[in-house]
């Protein structure tokens, strides 16, 4: 069946995509509800924008961001990382991705391309920033493919048990 790619209500499909969201990151029941009030929050912020991938009525992907704001909890944790590369200016006027995910049944099919591309091109700052897990991955790759560059790395979040990458890309991001 084919994929249509379009505006998703993140809010009313909360629980479709972190169903998405645990099967690809690998998420607990508890780690779930957590992140379900954090996307109900995040939705509510100035600019904050969903895309789903769907096939027939079954989502399949899901991508969301929002223009950054130095206040919010992401921010926080990743300004001293980005300020001791002298690179902290990469916070302002820039798109956050803040989740990208694809369920591995339907990965390797540019899906995750499609999302991610399709948010930002309608993104008004000049650049978008992301974090992943600090290892070699397909996402990382992906990422890499679009134009992001690592902007700092072995970032810390609380609670996560992995180090992070910060990565930034110029907007519009790159095609094959």
């Amino acid at each position: 069946m084919d994929v249509e790619i379009g505006p998703l209500d993140l809010s009313a499909h909360v629980d479709e995509a972190l169903a998405v969201q645990a099967v690809a990151f690998g998420l607990g029941a508890d780690e779930v509800a957590v992140r379900r009030q954090i996307v109900q929050r995040h939705m509510t912020y100035p600019g904050a924008r969903a895309l789903g991938a769907t096939v027939g009525d079954r989502l399949v992907g899901f991508v969301y961001g929002m223009p950054n704001d130095r206040t919010h909890w992401w921010s926080t944790v990743v300004e001293p990382y980005l300020r001791a590369r002298g690179l902290d200016h990469w916070l302002d006027d820039s798109f956050v991705i803040t989740e990208l995910h694809v369920h591995p049944d339907h990965q390797n099919r540019g899906i995750g391309r499609t999302l991610i591309t399709t948010i930002t091109d309608s993104a008004t700052e000049p650049r978008s920033i992301l974090s992943a897990i600090d290892t070699e991955s397909p996402a990382r790759a992906l990422y890499r493919s679009l134009g992001y560059d690592d902007l700092a790395r072995q970032v810390l979040f609380p609670s996560a048990p992995k180090p992070y990458a910060v990565m930034g890309a110029p907007l519009p991001l790159r095609r094959r």
